[in-house]
């Protein structure tokens, strides 16, 4: 009896030795978990937008920002200066009277300055108003007696060709006084550094311009607009469309209006008629024009016609809507001409479907 009882206890503790064996063994066995190698984040690159960047004066995308300060001409528009040189670089041309029926041109470049521009003109008093809202340098020869007194205050910054007159102002040999004054880009940036006037754009003009993908068909379907100032041929303009190059183009007396330097035909993206009230000063005829009032206007562009108004913005004739928003422009040269409220814009302006 104590022997099988010996042999229990023997067999018990050969058990328990067995079963610690194979714990301890199998614990061993377990292998610790390989650290999982991570591979390195590939950052995408970030997306580059590009701006377009816009001329201010035109809306056209150009390669670099312009930092030129317009630069404001009267030129001459007597038969006897045409065809006029330098108008196909300017961004825009306002038109309106000096004298009589006699218009005059402003001629405004920021983009771009001809080689030569001219013939160069006299000042008026509104043509001076027109230079400080600009924010422009302002070039002329000879001035109104309004006009002498505003220059001679530097109520903007500018040279005329009443005291550079065979230095920085030129006569043509082709032409007779005074219809033979014409300065250089050249000429003019010299002039501005004698009087120590800065290039540099501060003012900027406000502008509103159509988006690509916005087609502007706004109105009623014109294609050609004429308008006379007096009763002669001599200052009867006429804007044709072209469907294939969405411009309109000039004609003055009958014939195309061509820049002289290039030869190439002036053509623009948008023509407006501001109506402004007008006033004969003096015997010799000559104007006083409101620019300030506001009133209505006209504005033709992609072979469209419809009426708006127009208001002065800092200093500067603009056409609005009815609401007081900004018409938006065509990109392009814009052709701006002042009309006299009487007969006004139904008297003076003459459309054809």
């Amino acid at each position: 009896m104590r022997k099988s009882n010996k042999l229990l206890m023997a067999l018990a503790l050969g058990t328990l030795l067995i079963g610690g064996c194979s714990k301890d063994s199998s614990e061993k066995a377990i292998e610790e978990p390989k650290p999982v190698k991570e591979e390195p984040k590939v950052e995408e690159p970030e997306e580059v937008v590009t701006v377009a960047i816009h001329a201010p004066l035109t809306g056209e995308i150009v390669n670099e920002e312009i930092t030129q300060r317009p630069i404001m001409v009267t030129v001459n528009n007597h038969p006897a200066a045409r065809p006029q040189s330098g108008l196909a670089a300017a961004d825009i041309v306002y038109e309106m009277l000096a004298e009589g029926n006699v218009t005059r041109f402003l001629a405004v470049y920021q983009s771009q300055l001809p080689e030569n521009v001219g013939p160069v003109r006299s000042a008026r008093s509104y043509f001076v108003d027109m230079a400080k809202g600009l924010g422009a340098f302002y070039v002329a020869h000879g001035y109104s007696p309004e006009a002498k007194s505003m220059l001679s205050k530097n109520v903007v910054d500018n040279i005329n060709g009443m005291n550079y007159d065979g230095t920085l102002f030129k006569r043509s040999k082709d032409r007779v006084a005074p219809h033979n004054s014409y300065i250089t880009a050249e000429n003019i940036q010299k002039g501005a550094e004698q009087v120590g006037a800065s290039m540099i754009y501060r003012k900027k003009v406000d502008q509103a311009f159509y988006e690509p993908d916005e087609h502007g068909k706004i109105g009623i379907e014109t294609s050609r607009v004429d308008i006379y100032y007096g009763n002669g041929e001599s200052f009867h303009n006429s804007y044709v469309y072209n469907h294939q190059d969405n411009r309109y183009e000039r004609q003055s007396a009958g014939i195309v209006t061509k820049d002289m330097l290039t030869g190439e035909a002036l053509t623009f993206a948008n023509v407006l008629f501001l109506e402004m009230k007008h006033q004969t000063i003096d015997n010799v005829g000559r104007q006083d024009i409101n620019v300030t009032s506001g009133g209505n206007a006209y504005v033709f562009q992609n072979g469209y016609m419809r009426e708006v108004k127009w208001a002065n913005i800092d200093g500067v004739p603009t056409a609005v809507e009815e609401s007081g928003e900004l018409v938006k422009l065509v990109p392009g040269k814009s052709w701006v001409h002042f009309v006299p409220a009487s007969p006004g814009l139904q008297g003076m302006v003459k459309t054809q479907p």
